[in-house]
């Protein structure tokens, strides 16, 4: 299992209300498509935040088995995914609390005038630049790797996974005004990052 590439774009699965309804029915073919359709991306996340291949794959089977041991509870009005990415989160999280790695996100939006970027570099990259550039690439995967876990999650689910603000925000259980402001932060953090990165890369 390897995480997804940055620019991907997230598969549509089938009707999940069916296919939750199939699986509280003890289906096993559809937990098979919904294993198929989204472990990879929730490997992806999970090995993101986690920094251990290992540490992710058990996190993804975790959120499996609590999709099998809870299927019956699951009232369908969230998307199966956005359950599972929330399991996979706090997971996470609860592994990195375990190991004292985790640092707190506060939602308050702060002082605007600290988050700004201290290097102002005039630059614009499509997902389609960041994968034909592989330094690039390697560049934002260590940029997005430094980010506290609550801001790395909050652009992963939305800039990378594309889920909705609404989505996003359900998945690691905060408000959607939080999620914006922490999305806001991490955008920030991570073009600090990459101007660093393209001002010692351009030609003097």
């Amino acid at each position: 299992m390897s995480a997804p590439p940055i620019a991907a774009t997230p598969t549509p699965g089938r009707d999940e209300l069916a296919c939750l309804e199939a699986m509280k029915r003890g289906d096993p073919g559809c937990l098979a498509d919904v294993f198929e359709l989204w472990a990879d991306r929730l490997y992806g996340l999970a090995l993101r935040l986690l920094g251990e291949p290992a540490a992710a794959e058990d996190v993804v089977q975790e959120a499996f088995l609590k999709l099998m041991a809870n299927a019956g509870t699951i009232e369908g009005r969230s998307r199966l995914a956005t359950w599972l990415y929330r399991v996979v989160y706090n997971a996470s999280l609860d592994r990195l609390r375990a190991q004292k790695r985790e640092v707190p996100v506060p939602d308050e939006a702060g002082d605007e005038a600290t988050l700004r970027p201290s290097l102002l570099v005039d630059f614009s990259l499509s997902p389609e630049d960041i994968l034909r550039d592989t330094e690039l690439r390697g560049a934002l995967e260590t940029a997005i790797a430094s980010l506290p876990p609550g801001l790395r999650a909050t652009f992963l689910l939305r800039d990378v996974e594309g889920l909705s603000t609404a989505d996003a925000a359900e998945a690691l259980s905060i408000t959607e005004t939080n999620l914006k402001v922490r999305l806001h932060r991490a955008r920030l953090a991570l073009r600090e990052r990459l101007s660093a990165f393209v001002a010692s890369h351009s030609p003097e």
